[in-house]
């Protein structure tokens, strides 16, 4: 990986928890495949299914749905989930876990979202398992 990116523990399937460097959030949006998949690649307009874990760079979980026991499945490669995801998504594997390293202009933009705790400056990190497309 070339930037210093949060260690992921676990595999594919597993709750996973982050451990962060001593560094600030690298600049721009980062991917790294922590495990690929054998799956077909997602496709812009795909609608997929997803486990995730999401975390502000160095501080608390906002959301996670391994956490709640249910996938989550959206439209992937359309403007309807946060660039960082259309972006860093489109063209992984079925059956990946990917980690995205998110700046605000990838994510929420300066408004952020307060009522998650995510401020305007929050570089969101997220790992993503790929489970399917509907």
């Amino acid at each position: 990986m070339s930037a210093n990116l949060p260690i992921a523990s676990g595999s594919f399937g597993d709750d996973p928890t982050l451990t962060f460097p001593d560094t600030p959030a690298p600049d721009g949006l980062q991917v790294a495949v922590l495990e690929a998949g054998d799956g077909p690649a997602v496709e812009a307009g795909d609608t997929i299914v997803v486990n995730y874990h999401g975390q502000i760079w160095g501080g608390g979980v906002f959301d996670s749905s391994f956490a709640r026991g249910q996938t989550i499945a959206f439209p992937i490669g359309t403007g309807m989930v946060i660039a960082g995801w259309d972006d860093g998504l489109v063209g992984k594997a079925i059956g990946s876990r990917v980690l995205l390293s998110i700046p605000p202009e990838h994510g929420y933009g300066p408004r952020g979202v307060p009522q998650a705790g995510i401020g305007g400056e929050d570089t969101l990190v997220f790992v993503v398992d790929i489970v399917g497309v509907e």
